[in-house]
């Protein structure tokens, strides 16, 4: 396609979730009520972690990281969905674009390791309480989330390198409502099969394999649980129920959106959705409603507040 026939796309429109007014109004509403539930849910967990010394373990310190990861997930995406909803014209710029995705994948692969090592966690606590302590101490909880944070930038970076000087010069319009990579560079002016069998491998694959990585160490630490002490295996049931709903929640819209062979349907959208809101918002539901020590430090932590209220 000759560059002479067509001006450089310097902005890109977001064709957004729906046109009717009455709808957009429900999901301003929803969204919003979520969005806010969503981060001070999980600003609650790490503030709560921080400042109750009952919490300073390594479960918690890689929770807090969690909740903190979940907090930059929906701010990479929701603030400007929202605030587009009422836009006629929904637009983000070429950079605005590009770093929307950098930080999208950034967050996503730092997730992906942390799981891990929340599942190696479970698995050293379960199956080695005896030298947990020696094992996951404060030092190694610290390498492996710089690690995660090391390894989400080098995941992003490796696909947005190849992008980044993709010719763009029209059409300009993303069948979504925050830019993605799948319908980013079905824009370019080129040939992209292989740029999208690296970004199918790059997320798609690594996705899909640390989720069978994640389901095989929870059912191994099961069945290692079961062999010692059968009455053991319905705590340690309980305990990783909470982890893998989260594993399948994280997963799931990763796996269709970067694995499915045809990108641009629309129910990638509302994959992106569940991802963008309802994810971050449940993670905080999941682990302090099924936490009794969480819970108690909570309502220490908002006693505490409460009583400091009081005194002015």
């Amino acid at each position: 396609m000759k560059e002479g026939n067509h001006s450089v796309v310097s902005e890109f429109l977001l064709v957004g979730l729906t046109s009717s007014l009455e709808i957009q109004l429900v999901l301003f509403l929803v969204f919003s009520v979520f969005y806010t539930a969503g981060i001070l849910g999980n600003l609650l967990i790490v503030l709560t972690v921080i400042t109750d010394s009952h919490l300073h373990s390594p479960m918690y310190f890689l929770l807090a990281n969690l909740s903190f990861i979940d907090v930059w997930v929906s701010t990479s995406a929701a603030p400007k969905m929202i605030a587009d909803l009422f836009k006629e014209v929904k637009v983000i710029s070429f950079q605005g674009c590009i770093a929307q995705m950098f930080f999208i994948h950034l967050i996503g692969g730092t997730e992906m390791v942390l799981l891990i090592v929340m599942a190696l966690d479970r698995y050293v606590a379960i199956c080695r309480p005896l030298h947990y302590l020696t094992i996951m101490n404060f030092r190694t909880c610290i390498s492996f989330v710089v690690a995660a944070w090391t390894i989400g930038i080098i995941h992003s970076l490796i696909q947005l390198v190849f992008v980044v000087n993709l010719p763009f010069c029209g059409p300009s319009e993303l069948g979504s409502f925050y830019c993605d990579l799948p319908r980013f560079i079905r824009l370019a002016c080129t040939n992209t099969y292989r740029l999208e069998l690296m970004i199918t491998a790059n997320s798609g694959l690594i996705s899909l394999g640390t989720f069978f990585i994640l389901i095989i160490s929870y059912v191994f630490i099961l069945v290692t649980v079961r062999q010692h002490s059968s009455s053991g295996l319905s705590k340690a049931l309980s305990t990783l129920s909470a982890h893998i709903t989260v594993v399948i929640l994280f997963f799931g819209p990763c796996i269709f959106v970067y694995l499915w062979p045809f990108p641009t349907v629309p129910v990638d959208k509302f994959l992106a959705i569940f991802d963008v809101f309802i994810t971050p918002f449940l993670n905080p539901v999941i682990y302090t409603f099924r936490n009794k020590e969480m819970k108690m430090a909570m309502r220490r932590l908002l006693s505490q507040i409460w009583s400091f209220r009081m005194q002015f």
